[in-house]
């Protein structure tokens, strides 16, 4: 009889373990499929130099990252995005590339012009090629909707923003490392050092270059944070060029790094643990008590 209620006792555990195992993969199936995807983490970071001009306290710059539009990052999904970068009155806006998953396939390429249109930001709009938006013979595609949406699309080029009183800041672009022809030099090596300079890269180990030139913050996308986490470990995998840098802040020398973990998701509709992200950078020329 002992025996026998042991058996019992045994098998219902084993039961009892198997069905919790079975609803655990079928909750994180659900909760990586259908709702991590569809949150939204707004980060806030505060950038303090003393090269950057007293003109441009508590500037604001927004960036977002690598929307992917699909059939599962909507139409839908970016106006919501829009709007909520707009509720942040950014004074710059950055995109850092791969706006759609597979450009030559994307079926609503006339209907993004519209939406991007919406984001307002007085000193501009701009972006840089990631490596979807080169593939798939996307390269003019991608160039045609973000400069017909108003952005500024920069490859291998700097651009200034300017106050008033003629004081300014620096914005560059690189071309993506892993499709495009990134010219380091050539982009980098003419910047002035008594300015704050912005380096914009798709992909965020191209700070293992940069932080031989004078740029004082590099932002960057590509990783997705590694789209899917394990717990106690980190990314189970990152594209490369993302590799050495995949996620947050970095003080790289002395250049600081920000790998924004990007709204969309490529091969596998899957977030775990890499919650989507936008991220607003307040700049100031002092430290702040």
């Amino acid at each position: 009889m002992t025996n026998l209620y042991s058996r019992r006792s045994f098998l219902k555990g084993l039961f009892s373990f198997s069905f919790a195992s079975i609803l655990t993969v079928v909750g994180g199936y659900t909760y990586a499929r259908y709702i991590e995807p569809k949150l939204l983490d707004i980060v806030k970071q505060s950038i303090t130099n003393p090269k950057i001009p007293k003109a441009f306290d508590n500037f604001k710059i927004v960036q977002f990252s690598d929307t992917h539009l699909s059939d599962y990052f909507t139409l839908n999904r970016l106006e919501t995005i829009v709007s909520k970068i707009n509720q942040l009155s950014p004074d710059l806006l950055i995109f850092t590339g791969d706006l759609m998953d597979e450009p030559n396939q994307y079926k609503h390429i006339n209907k993004i012009i519209p939406v991007l249109e919406k984001l307002n930001a007085p000193f501009g709009k701009y972006a840089v090629y990631g490596n979807h938006d080169h593939g798939g013979y996307g390269t003019d595609i991608y160039k045609n909707v973000m400069t017909m949406s108003g952005f500024t699309l920069l490859q291998n080029e700097v651009a200034n923003i300017s106050m008033l009183d003629g004081s300014k800041i620096s914005i560059a672009g690189i071309d993506d490392l892993m499709l495009g022809k990134p010219s380091y030099e050539g982009t980098l090596g003419n910047l002035n050092k008594d300015l704050f300079n912005i380096l914009l890269a798709h992909e965020p180990d191209a700070a293992l270059e940069a932080k031989q030139f004078h740029v004082d913050l590099q932002l960057s996308g590509h990783s997705h944070g590694g789209q899917i986490q394990v717990p106690f470990y980190g990314p189970l995998i990152t594209p490369p060029y993302s590799s050495v840098y995949s996620e947050g802040s970095y003080d790289v020398e002395n250049m600081k790094l920000y790998v924004n973990r990007g709204l969309g998701t490529t091969r596998l509709p899957f977030r775990f643990l890499s919650v989507p992200e936008i991220t607003q950078f307040t700049l100031f020329s002092r430290n702040i008590k």
